[in-house]
Parts: structure tokens; C-alpha cells; sequence
């Protein structure tokens, strides 16, 4: 099983919307065969907090207009680390500092990329998966 079209192209909306305003590391990963709750995980890094803000703002006005309303969201006061729940995808909006910290893409190193276009990847391309 892999993530559903309409999960990818939420995906694919949000990484737009954050590299808009100049995320870094925009990946997205296929977490559909490990998780029943969400098909993808899309992580993103800002430099500081208003700016992960501004990502995260931008992500939500990005899939609103695509008929995708988040059904949970944690972490936006602090502005460290936000989590969006859409349901097909589940974004994560990372400082960058506590995006090498948590290292998601480590975590999650056994889930397939889901290749994004160029200008959906952000500031410094995609993050490296490494062990």
C-alpha cells in the first residue's frame, strides 16, 4: 500500500506553501504502510519561531483552499515545533535546532520519499536520511 493520490497531493500543496517562505529541508515521507492513522509525513525546518509561524499559517491558508481542514494542531505557542493533523498528511513544522535534535527522518528512515518538485523542496534541499 502506498499513500493515496490525494494524500500526495496535499503534500505536494503544503511543501509549496512552506518553500514559499523559505523552509529549509522540505521532505516527504510515505509513512502509510507503518501508520494507519496518516498516509504522509511532510517535515519542514524554519530558522526561528516566527518564522515557523509564518510556515505553518502558510500551510494551513495552502490546503484550505484545497478543502483540507486540520483536525488537530499542537505546539503553535511555543513555535518550536508545530504539528498539523490533516488526516491524509500530518505536517511538522520544525526550528531548525530541534529538527537535527528529533531527527524525524531517522526515525522514519524505512519510509519511501515521495519525490517533491523543485519548488516544493526548500531553502537547502531535501534533508539527508542517514542512520
Amino acid at each position: 500500500m502506498t499513500a493515496t493520490p490525494r494524500a500526495v497531493e496535499l503534500a505536494i500543496a503544503a511543501a509549496r506553501a512552506a518553500s514559499t517562505l523559505k523552509a529549509e529541508e522540505i521532505i516527504a515521507l510515505d509513512v502509510s504502510e507503518h501508520l494507519v492513522l496518516t498516509d504522509v509525513f511532510l517535515i519542514a525546518s524554519g530558522t526561528n519561531e516566527r518564522q515557523v509561524g509564518a510556515i505553518v499559517d502558510a500551510v494551513e491558508e495552502s490546503l484550505h483552499k484545497l478543502g483540507a481542514k486540520p483536525i488537530r494542531r499542537e505546539g503553535k505557542a511555543a513555535g518550536r515545533w508545530v504539528l498539523i493533523d490533516f488526516g491524509d498528511i500530518v505536517v511538522h513544522v520544525q526550528h531548525a535546532e530541534d529538527r537535527v535534535y528529533y531527527a524525524l527522518e531517522r526515525l522514519w528512515k524505512d519510509c519511501p520519499l515521495i519525490d517533491l518538485p523543485d519548488d516544493a523542496r526548500g531553502g537547502s534541499g531535501t534533508a539527508e536520511l542517514t542512520a
